[in-house]
């Protein structure tokens, strides 16, 4: 029996219809009715959810656990600034020539170790990313500015318009975001999406039935770190300066914690992560002393009560999508994914 794709907005109920038209009505009016403050607060929260984004890839579709995914933001952010203060390239240009920059290092870098699993590949990711750091603080080739950074970037540009405040950045980011979200819920959704669940639930199994699972696992860093790049380049654009103190270790964890509190594998569940890594820090910043260990507790309450986050993805809901069989470069077996 021919199986009919239930994508887009056909397959929503008229409930869920009337939810997503409520909430792009309050997307479009919000920069109009709050100060600039509040809008940058969204903008960093359609930015932390980007970044969330580009490590969903790896860490909720594979499962690869990657602790440093702040040295492809870093480098998407420093691509930017060089080139663009250096050879005054715009800023729109250089995005997706940061989202290769980006990809193009992660291939280099991870090649060699996508054969490590666990807490292994977690190490050598903490590494990569503490190496990135501190090449960019140790100035190399006199082009990074070392502990100051890269200032005077220019605002992004179209001929005519120019993206220089508070509101137009907010539309910025959160088209951006939009469109990654589409991009990759087509992407679950597809041969290479299934593939990535196989890998994540059995990889012995995948390799077994005929999957290419290095090459798949590399994909999924290429394609997040690229995700990551293009985030780089919209704060570079934003703060117009970037230096090595705002991609630590600590952005990292921010970002690994924005999947495992949203849930990993969901979109949904990365606005949520998002969110509260975000714009919780926001809202209790008159209780700046207790902050951390408000959140702290909060944490370790998500994690018992909701140990795989709070809005997990069903089980089954990607498997089900009818796509292609999954090529590799083995001799499949029918069936494989």
């Amino acid at each position: 029996m021919k199986v009919k794709p239930n994508n887009g907005l056909n397959a929503l109920s008229g409930r869920h219809k009337l939810i997503y038209f409520i909430a792009a009505g309050l997307f479009l009016v919000y920069p109009f009715l709050v100060s600039d403050y509040y809008i940058d607060a969204a903008f960093f929260f359609g930015i932390y959810t980007l970044l969330g984004l580009s490590l969903n890839i790896v860490l909720g579709e594979v499962g690869l656990f990657d602790l440093g995914h702040a040295g492809f933001y870093a480098i998407g952010a420093y691509t930017t600034g060089i080139l663009n203060t250096m050879f005054g390239i715009p800023i729109l240009v250089l995005l997706p020539i940061s989202a290769l920059m980006a990809a193009l290092f992660a291939y280099l870098v991870c090649s060699p170790i996508i054969h490590l699993k666990g807490d292994y590949l977690c190490i050598v990711t903490i590494g990569m990313g503490e190496i990135v750091r501190i090449a960019l603080l140790n100035n190399p080739f006199d082009i990074t500015g070392g502990p100051n950074g890269v200032f005077g970037i220019d605002f992004p540009s179209l001929g005519f318009f120019e993206i220089d405040s508070s509101a137009k950045f907010y539309f910025y980011i959160w088209v951006v975001v939009v469109l990654s979200i589409l991009g990759l819920v087509r992407l679950q959704h597809s041969r290479i999406g299934r593939a990535w669940n196989y890998i994540r639930e059995d990889e012995i199994a995948a390799e077994a039935n005929g999957l290419d699972v290095r090459f798949y696992k590399l994909l999924a860093f290429v394609l997040g770190a690229g995700l990551a790049g293009v985030a780089g380049n919209i704060y570079a654009s934003k703060l117009m300066i970037v230096s090595p103190e705002s991609f630590s270790f600590m952005e990292s964890c921010l970002m690994f914690c924005i999947v495992l509190i949203g849930g990993m594998g969901s979109i949904p569940g990365v606005l949520i992560g998002a969110a509260a890594i975000s714009l919780f820090p926001e809202i209790f910043r008159p209780f700046a002393m207790y902050r951390m260990l408000i959140f702290g507790l909060a944490m370790i309450l998500m994690m018992i009560f909701r140990p795989a986050g709070i809005w997990p993805r069903k089980r089954g809901a990607i498997e089900k999508a009818p796509s292609r069989p999954v090529k590799s470069g083995k001799k499949p077996v029918k069936n494989a994914v």
